[in-house]
């Protein structure tokens, strides 16, 4: 066959390989679909280097590893919850077996797939099933071991074998998942319609900073090592080289002790030469912080450098990595969702039938006051007591259920209420104040 035909038949098999009539055109960039066309059948190395050099940077740079525990408690900080519009005890009782078999109620377990989502950018999960066609397990798998199995237009080639895992030592494929058996959660992929592309991790665009950092922080410590310490310089004139070798080896002798006299014969001089006095300019090493802190998702000041850091902008600054919070806090969720909605499949409940939400418990890293009192002011907007409950993180029914066990077992004259009133300007910062009194 020769080149030209060669070239023709690949055009027609890419014609041929369209999966629908309504849709036209490449979801892919020119390059990246040369780059599925030509990975014969691979895993993406360059995803793969990209979680390498995360997961060095989080061993060796305790800088790094905080922000990733950081941001992987605060986003887990309360657990799972699920909210109903219409309380449905089925539903309900399902997800409370589908939390305990799967351990999301288990803090270690959340915190590792969010862990695994900052640091990789994806969060590769197999729903594992038992006999009992229950999904059993949430089972996270490494992403750089993973390949989604998609046309040259980025999508599946078959939904029956969506992704595989692939061994890159054997260079076969280890195993594959139907779309079902598993859901890939993604952090800012380039295109999110483009089902080859990855996310991206949290820490991957300052990776070139943290280098430079780590080689500053080095040639920090070199410097102070070498040039700081106060040296002496030593005169002796017209001294013999012998002379002045029994001077030194005398002198040299004693450096451990301290040395407060020196005794010459002739004619010379002790003289102290005093260390680098610029020890204290490290302006670059400044501006190396400041750019790597820029690309993370956690503030400076967060992380305890706080020179020079007004207390406003600091504020500003937490609000802004909250909303990175609450994003991630969306990703993870929607993965749990997927599980949950293939296991009510699996039980012959239409999930689409049910109006349901799963979130977490606590949407923003507040205080306790200040959930309180945001709640407080819902109310006095008039908003639905329900969604006040679930704006605070709790399950309304539940709530309801245990506010009247209680009075059943407890009260016997239950409390109808209290008046919320708000004083538009009245807190600091210019913030409205929140005042509760008995009706």
């Amino acid at each position: 066959m020769g080149m030209m035909s060669w070239l023709f038949r690949r055009k027609e098999t890419a014609v041929e390989e369209r999966p629908s009539e309504y849709e036209i055109g490449m979801r892919t960039t020119p390059e990246r679909a040369t780059h599925i066309e030509y990975s014969w059948q691979g895993i993406d190395y360059h995803h793969r280097a990209v979680v390498a050099d995360i997961r060095r940077m989080d061993k060796e740079d305790g800088r790094v590893k905080r922000i990733h525990n950081r941001v992987a408690r605060d986003v887990t900080r309360g657990g799972l919850v699920l909210l109903q519009a219409t309380e449905n005890e089925r539903i309900k009782k399902e997800w409370q077996a589908f939390e305990q078999r799967l351990e999301l109620n288990n803090a270690q377990k959340l915190k590792s797939d969010a862990r695994g989502l900052v640091m990789e950018g994806n969060l590769p999960i197999q729903w594992v099933l038992n006999d009992a066609q229950q999904v059993a397990r949430a089972v996270r798998m490494p992403s750089e071991t993973i390949r989604p199995n998609v046309l040259p237009n980025g999508q599946f080639r078959d939904v029956q074998t969506a992704y595989a895992q692939h061994d890159y030592r054997s260079g076969k494929d280890i195993a594959t998942f139907a779309l079902w058996q598993m859901t890939l959660a993604r952090l800012d992929p380039d295109n999110y319609d483009d089902l080859s592309c990855f996310g991206r991790p949290f820490m991957d665009a300052s990776r070139e900073i943290w280098r430079k950092l780590r080689m500053t922080d080095t040639d920090l410590v070199i410097r102070r090592h070498h040039r700081s310490p106060m040296r002496l310089a030593h005169v002796l004139e017209n001294a013999t080289r012998e002379e002045m070798e029994q001077y030194r080896e005398a002198t040299e002798a004693n450096k451990d002790l301290i040395t407060t006299d020196f005794y010459l014969n002739k004619k010379g001089g002790v003289a102290a030469v005093q260390g680098d006095a610029t020890m204290g300019e490290i302006g670059d090493v400044v501006y190396l912080l400041d750019s790597f802190f820029a690309g993370s998702p956690l503030p400076k000041g967060l992380m305890g450098y706080t020179d020079g850091m007004a207390r406003d902008i600091l504020e500003d600054l937490k609000r802004d990595y909250y909303d990175e919070v609450d994003q991630l806090q969306d990703v993870l969720a929607w993965a749990y969702t997927q599980g949950f909605r293939l296991h009510l499949l699996l039980q012959g409940i239409n999930p689409d039938g049910q109006t349901f939400h799963i979130t977490f418990a606590e949407r923003r890293t507040e205080t306790l006051s200040q959930t309180t009192d945001r709640a407080l002011k819902l109310q006095a907007l008039g908003m639905p007591q329900s969604m006040i409950w679930e704006e605070m993180g709790y399950n309304a029914g539940d709530v309801e259920k245990r506010r009247t066990d209680d009075a059943k077992r407890y009260d016997p004259y239950p409390q109808t209420g209290q008046k919320v009133s708000i004083t538009p300007g009245n807190a600091p910062k210019g913030e409205s104040a929140t005042s509760v009194s008995n009706r």
